[in-house]
C-alpha cells in the first residue's frame, strides 16, 4: 500500500524542463563532427517537459573556459514551444544571433587547448521576444529578463586532439 501511495504522490509532481543530445550524454564527450574539427553541424537535440506556460524557447551555447572569458557559439531565439526535435545539423528558419565566431549560426567547439566544457542552454519563455537578427547574447539575455519560466543546461566536453 505505501508503493501505491508515493507512485500517485509522484505522478502529481511536475516534470522540469529537460534538454538531451542522441549524439552525447551529459558531462561526455561531443563528437567532433560536431566541431571545427569535423563538418561543424549542430547536433541533434531534444527538450522535454516545456512549461505549458511558454510561448516560446532560446536557445544559448556557450563556452566558459575560453582564454578571453565565456565565447558563446549559438544564440537562438522564439523557436515555438512545440519545436521540441532538433535533427544533427538542422537549419533554423528562427531568429539566430551574434556568436563570438562574428557569425549568426552555430559554430561549433573549437578550444585552442585543453579540455573545454561547452553548455547547451535551453530557457522557456513567456512571451514571444521583440530582437532583430544578429542581436548579440546580452541582448537576448536582456530581452529574456524576466519572461523565463523554466531552463536547461546540457554540458558537453571536448578538446583537440
Amino acid at each position: 500500500m505505501r508503493f501505491t501511495t508515493i507512485d500517485k504522490i509522484n505522478s502529481n509532481i511536475e516534470q522540469v524542463l529537460n534538454i538531451s543530445s542522441s549524439a552525447f550524454e551529459n558531462e561526455g564527450i561531443i563528437p567532433s563532427e560536431f566541431t571545427c574539427d569535423g563538418q561543424d553541424l549542430s547536433p541533434p537535440l531534444s527538450i522535454t517537459n516545456v512549461p505549458k506556460n511558454a510561448k516560446t524557447l532560446s536557445i544559448i551555447m556557450d563556452d566558459p573556459d575560453a582564454p578571453m572569458g565565456t565565447f558563446t557559439h549559438w544564440v537562438v531565439w522564439n523557436i515555438p514551444p512545440n519545436k521540441t526535435q532538433f535533427t544533427r545539423g538542422e537549419k533554423f528558419d528562427f531568429a539566430q544571433g551574434r556568436t563570438s565566431f562574428g557569425t549568426s549560426e552555430y559554430g561549433g567547439p573549437c578550444p585552442p587547448s585543453g579540455t573545454h566544457r561547452y553548455f547547451f542552454k535551453i530557457y522557456a519563455l513567456d512571451t514571444k521576444l521583440d530582437l532583430k537578427q544578429g542581436s548579440g547574447v546580452k541582448e537576448l539575455q536582456s530581452a529574456m529578463s524576466g519572461h523565463i519560466v523554466a531552463e536547461a543546461v546540457l554540458m558537453g566536453k571536448y578538446s583537440r586532439r
